[in-house]
This record gives structure tokens, C-alpha cells and sequence, in this order.
């Protein structure tokens, strides 16, 4: 079988892995890839969003499926140039993809549907934002209503904040045009949760939660960021919230976008926050989340393969059988470039030791220098993700390794995991 895998950052090196272990005599073609990924899989330089060059490179190669990655591909429409050339592609179409690329479509479909989620007003004027930020109160959420790369939502602990943050994007066009309409929405108390679901349009098979850490300091401090880790199994992620996620979200989700004539295939991604009354969503993405995607998948004992090729071929999940996972843990730890994320550092030489055993290096910003080096080309670089017995042992393992990497001026959170490890000393 030949796969052709769309993307080049730490989530597709993931997903090659796991392909790669799921069939290792699957062939591998990767656009554009990154070093990391080329250890496995052929690499080809077309971009991401350069659909005709990846359409015809998928005839020329004679694939039998292509798997998308990021977001940009599915925003611009590929899936449903791919179908119409007949391509079996897993991922969702342009318009089912709006449940990510457009937080006003995705907030009102919720509200349709009844699934629970934060009260929230969109806006392309900043005095009316304003307006309803003393309306809200605060703390009070700001988000870019388009892909912003993981960074378009700003948490205000105050008025003045949440002021600053709308002239931030309406007026100083901070996120282009992502910024050019904004959601003013209610702030939300609890935990976050990120759950997958892996999906035919009608059954879907929910994957391992996770947890994510956004902030880019040690104790969730600093700016927003796309990830600088995550960690899996979570145990607030009970069979119970999972049970309630998918018959009050995922489910009604799904079958709002099939009934508005947008049905999703592919891979589902909540976004959840645990509140007194129950999940609630915080958003919703239209892929596998990163960095999640390298904690969730070397923990995947079952074939991710052939849940991609059933999906993408329009064959049903439903005589599939559930997930099997590893009984045991992993933290994935990102290693950032110097100046991450407002201003990253590309450039610099990055060396890595020698992995033991359970330890998963995945390339998430590299490029390969003239000389052979590897060289820092993004604002994550890496994702460092250790497997272990126990949560403990799998995030001294990660951080570990992550500090062990030579990269100048690096940034890196040494508490991934933090909320977990203080849950299990308390219940001891």
C-alpha cells in the first residue's frame, strides 16, 4: 500500500511513525515532510496548500490514500478536489472543516444543536466588542473567529485587557485576516480536556483524552501558545465524561453538520473544559490537535492505518471494534526556539543524543543544513515524547531528554503533566 502524507511538522512525523509501525512495508510519501519523517517515508518539497502539485503528484504516484495533517490544506478545500478526482482522502471537506476555520459557524452550530458550550457574541466592530465585554464581565475570552495557529484566543482578567486584545486584532490586524471578526465569549471554570474522535460522518470511535499546555512557562504562565506539551491518559477523562462527550458532543456535533448538509469525515477534535455542570466545548478542530497527536499515539495499540483507509475509501466504522490502548503513560515535551511565539529564532544547529528505549523524538520545525547539520526552522522545533509505567516515570523521562538537546537559547516547560502529578500525590 502507498500512503501520501500531506504536512511536515511534529503531528504528520507522529502519524508516519505510527503508520510506519501499524504496516511496515506501507510506503510512505511525505509533502514536504522534514528530516525527522525522511528516516521513514520518501519526502517530496510541495507545499501544503499547493493542491494542484499534490493532486498530481498523488496520480503520478498512484497512492491508494491521502492523509492531511494541518488545517491550511483542509481550510482551502483539498479533500474536495481529491474526492473529485476520485482520491481516497481522509479528512474533512472545506465546509465541514468551518467547524475549526470558523468560530462563529462553529459557535452557532452548537447553539443549533443544543451541545453545551460558552455563551458568546462575534463582532467586526471594536466599540460593539467592547460593549459586550462590560456586558460579559470579566475574566472574559477574546478569540479570532479564523485559524490563528493555535494563538487567537487571549483569556482577559480585565476589562482593560480584554480592550487591548480586541484593538489588537480588529484594528491593529494582528492575525490578518483570522482577526477580522472576533468572538467576545463568556469564561469558562474548570479543566481542559482534549478528546479525538475518529470518524465516517455517522459512527465514530472516540480516542484516548489528553491534556494539553498552552501557556509557554512552568505553571501555566506566559503567552499563548500552539503547545508546549501534553500528556495522556488523564484521569479526570473517566469513562463517564467520555460517555457524556460523545452522546452530548461529539455525537449531536456530527449529526448537525451531516443534517446542514456538511457531513464530517475524519478526525473530530474537542476541545473540552470540565466545569461543575459537565463538559462543555471549548472549540472544536477539523484534525488531529498537536501536540496531543505525539502523546495519544505511542500509547495506540490498534491500527490507525486501517481506521484512515476505511474512512477514507467511504466505508462505515460501525462493525469496527473500539481502540485498544497501551496500559501505561506518555508526556510529550516541546522544545521551542529562542524568541517563541512572538518572535522566533530559525537557524540555529540543534543536536540530539542518542534516544533510549520508550524515548520518541519527533521533528516539529527542522530542516536539514548544506552540511548535513539539523537546523531549528520553526517556532516548535520538537516534541519530545517518553512513554512510562507510571506518569512520573514518562515525564522524567520526556523532560530528560528535552533538556539533554543542544539548541541555542531553547525554551522548554519542565511540568507537563503538572495537574496529574499533583492529583496522584494527593491521593497518596
Amino acid at each position: 500500500m502507498k500512503l501520501l502524507l500531506i504536512g511536515g511538522g511534529g503531528r504528520e512525523h507522529a502519524l508516519a511513525w505510527k503508520l510506519q509501525r501499524d504496516d511496515p512495508s506501507l510506503e510512505i510519501i511525505a509533502a514536504p515532510g522534514n528530516p525527522g519523517i525522511a528516516a521513514i517515508a520518501r519526502c517530496v518539497p510541495v507545499g501544503v496548500t499547493n493542491i494542484v502539485a499534490l493532486l498530481d503528484l498523488a496520480r503520478s504516484e498512484d497512492v491508494d490514500v491521502v492523509l492531511i495533517g494541518p488545517e491550511a490544506p483542509l481550510a482551502a478545500g483539498m479533500v474536495d478536489v481529491f474526492r473529485g478526482a476520485g482520491v481516497p482522502v481522509f479528512g474533512p471537506t472545506r465546509r465541514a472543516a468551518e467547524i475549526e476555520t470558523s468560530k462563529r459557524f462553529s459557535k452557532e452550530l452548537m447553539l443549533r444543536a443544543g451541545v453545551p458550550t460558552a455563551r458568546a457574541e462575534h463582532f467586526t466592530d471594536a466599540t460593539a466588542a467592547k460593549a459586550a465585554v462590560r456586558r460579559f464581565g470579566a475574566p472574559v475570552v477574546i478569540k479570532a473567529s479564523g485559524l490563528a495557529a493555535g494563538k487567537g484566543v487571549i483569556v482577559a482578567g480585565s476589562v482593560h485587557e480584554a480592550d487591548a486584545a480586541i484593538d489588537m486584532m480588529l484594528r491593529d490586524g494582528a492575525f490578518g485576516a483570522a482577526g477580522e471578526e472576533l468572538l467576545v465569549e463568556e469564561f469558562m471554570e474548570g479543566e481542559e480536556l482534549s478528546l479525538f474522535a475518529i470518524t465516517d460522518g455517522s459512527t465514530f470511535l472516540p480516542m484516548l483524552p489528553a491534556q494539553d499546555h498552552k501557556r509557554l512557562r512552568e505553571g501555566d504562565a506566559g503567552p499563548n501558545t500552539g503547545g508546549m506539551g501534553a500528556y495522556a491518559p488523564v484521569a479526570i477523562g473517566s469513562d463517564d465524561i467520555i460517555e457524556t462527550s460523545c452522546s452530548r458532543i461529539i455525537g449531536p456535533t456530527l449529526d448537525a453538520l451531516r443534517e446542514h448538509g456538511r457531513p464530517f469525515t475524519g478526525l473530530l477534535y474537542a476541545g473540552l473544559m470540565l466545569t461543575e455542570d459537565g463538559p462543555k466545548v471549548v472549540e472544536f478542530n477539523c484534525r488531529f490537535g498537536d501536540p496531543e497527536t505525539e502523546a495519544i499515539l505511542p500509547l495506540m495499540r490498534s491500527s490507525l492505518l486501517d481506521l484512515i483507509v476505511r474512512v477514507a475509501v467511504g466505508d462505515s466504522l460501525a462493525a469496527a471494534p473500539p481502540i485498544d490502548w497501551e496500559r501505561r503513560h506518555a508526556v510529550t515535551t516541546v522544545v521551542a526556539a529562542s524568541g517563541y511565539p512572538e518572535a522566533p529564532i530559525a537557524g540555529s544547529v540543534v543536536r540530539l543524543p542518542a534516544q533510549p528505549p520508550d524515548v520518541h523524538v519527533f521533528h516539529a520545525g527542522t530542516s536539514a543544513g548544506a552540511d548535513g547539520s539539523l537546523i531549528a526552522a520553526g517556532g516548535r522545533v520538537l516534541a519530545v515524547t517518553a512513554v512510562g509505567d507510571t506518569l512520573r516515570q514518562a515525564a522524567e523521562r520526556s523532560v530528560g531528554y528535552a533538556r539533554s538537546v543542544e539548541l541555542e537559547g531553547k525554551q522548554l516547560r519542565g511540568d507537563i503533566g503538572w495537574r496529574e502529578l499533583s492529583r496522584s500525590a494527593r491521593a497518596t
